[in-house]
């Protein structure tokens, strides 16, 4: 597949990937398709045979800055106090799966990652609380001013996660 193809096949895997997740929050089934775009992603995108270590990677970071943000009251999960749910893990890899394809060029200058992660970081938040039921207690304009400032910081960083993990496995390791 040409260079095009997987940035558009990328960009709609984790548009549908994204959709699945956030309704899968509450049926749990269409988990399955958000599942099913990760393996096309690494399929028919992934130009590298270590693809899941940046995908692991950067979503290790995501499942970390989620998991303290819901404990620190930032995110209400329901029931669910300690560890992320399974549609918000999800949601993570398949956005790790956009950082060196569909999303690359957000990458530089650095400062148009803090502001695409500022904005894009606060509104898919609050589109997925809306979906998933996610609650916000500290209230909405202060939970999305809070995001978007997490975000603009962000998302050069994982940027910067995606490459060095490619870096570090073509080394041998």
């Amino acid at each position: 597949m040409n260079t095009r193809g997987r940035l558009v096949l990328n960009a709609g895997l984790f548009q549908i990937g994204w959709l699945a997740c956030v309704f899968g929050a509450q049926q749990g089934w269409l988990l399955l398709i958000a599942i099913a775009c990760l393996a096309a992603h690494v399929r028919w995108v992934a130009e590298d045979r270590n693809e899941w270590r940046s995908l692991v990677q950067v979503a290790v970071c995501g499942w970390i800055l989620d998991c303290v943000l819901g404990y620190v009251g930032v995110f209400d999960f329901g029931d669910n106090h300690l560890l992320l749910p399974l549609w918000l893990a999800l949601l993570w890899l398949l956005f790790a799966s956009t950082l060196r394809y569909s999303l690359r060029w957000t990458a530089q200058p650095w400062w148009m990652g803090s502001v695409l992660g500022a904005c894009g970081g606060a509104l898919s938040y609050f589109g997925g609380a809306k979906l998933a039921g996610v609650g916000l207690p500290l209230g909405l304009w202060p939970s999305l001013l809070l995001i978007a400032a997490i975000w603009a910081l962000l998302f050069p960083l994982l940027h910067r996660v995606a490459r060095s993990s490619i870096r570090f496995s073509d080394k041998g390791c």
